[in-house]
């Protein structure tokens, strides 16, 4: 494609004939095979997620978020009603079907609807959805619904630049890597760089397609399995388990 150049020779981006502003992310429900994203209820969730957060039995997995971790349920509790009437972020709990418990939670934030971008953030995955299928759904069905159903243009993901294991599932989630935020942020009394990733409007279809490959019945049953890693490398990845602590 050829550079567009205005009246007065500069170079300008592309035209985007009929746009206008986005929808907000609805309250509404997503339903997959393996998981179901309900907006977070601060009183209903509350039991089944703190004892999903405390399977580790320390707080290391608190370590790359601005809050937390939480000593008792009651800390916990207040914790999630204040989150839960928040309209950006916009939180959601993620219930495992197979037993239809809470087992983690993931928001919409930095929502911007004028420019068609959102942010997957406040990603929190206990050691139930880690390494899952359900896990994988989740983050496939919250992009889906922002590329698909609202029409956005870019998908941001963004954590602590040291934190490893969730700079690895954006990657493997379809995230390019666009680069540091020097001293962004302050997180516990802590200087936090930020890595930025996105996921373009354009670059979407391919991702969905690979999601959609890795989440079907030919990939999770197969009558001769390939190995992730092999399956990873030819269709683009998908089958990450973040590490808590993206956004």
């Amino acid at each position: 494609m050829s550079q567009r150049l205005n009246r007065y020779g500069q170079p300008i981006g592309p035209a985007l004939e009929g746009w206008s502003p986005r929808p907000l992310p609805p309250d509404t429900p997503l339903t997959g095979r393996y998981c179901r994203i309900e907006k977070l209820d601060g009183e209903r969730h509350a039991e089944d997620l703190f004892a999903a957060y405390s399977y580790t039995g320390d707080g290391r997995d608190w370590t790359y978020l601005p809050v937390g971790p939480f000593d008792t349920p009651a800390e916990f509790n207040a914790h999630l009603r204040q989150i839960a009437q928040t309209r950006d972020p916009l939180h959601y709990t993620i219930v495992d079907l197979a037993t239809g418990k809470p087992v983690g939670t993931s928001a919409y934030m930095r929502i911007d609807p004028a420019n068609g971008v959102i942010e997957i953030g406040h990603v929190r995955y206990s050691r139930h959805l880690m390494r899952t299928q359900a896990g994988t759904e989740a983050m496939y069905l919250l992009m889906k619904r922002a590329f698909d159903e609202l029409g956005y243009r870019r998908t941001e993901w963004k954590c602590d630049s040291l934190n490893e294991a969730s700079r690895r599932a954006a990657e493997r989630y379809g995230f390019q890597f666009e680069g540091i935020f020097r001293q962004a942020v302050v997180v516990k009394g802590r200087s936090r760089d930020t890595a930025w990733f996105s996921i373009l409007d354009q670059e979407w279809p391919r991702i969905r397609a690979g999601f959609e490959a890795w989440l079907s019945d030919s990939f999770q049953n197969p009558p001769h399995a390939e190995p992730v890693e092999a399956w990873e490398s030819k269709h683009g990845g998908a089958t990450a388990h973040p590490s808590p602590g993206s956004g």
